[in-house]
């Protein structure tokens, strides 16, 4: 579990954050997709230390239930 920073003043739900590499392989698409749907906002996630990106596993939850 992944303790997300505050926003707006409240604390953000712990979540699991899960690699685009990850995500790619549940949804069954190519890793830059996953990078542009986060992009978009299509996908919710946050950007870490160095650039690097995670999603939170609801988003994913949410887009399988979008996709199938």
């Amino acid at each position: 579990m992944a303790v997300l920073p505050e926003k707006g003043g409240e604390k953000m739900a712990q979540e699991r954050l899960i690699r685009p590499r990850e995500v790619a392989n549940r949804l069954a698409v190519s890793r830059s997709t996953v990078y542009r749907w986060f992009w978009e906002g299509k996908l919710k996630g946050v950007k870490i230390t160095g650039g690097t990106v995670r999603i939170l596993e609801s988003a994913v939850r949410d887009k399988m239930a979008e996709v199938y």
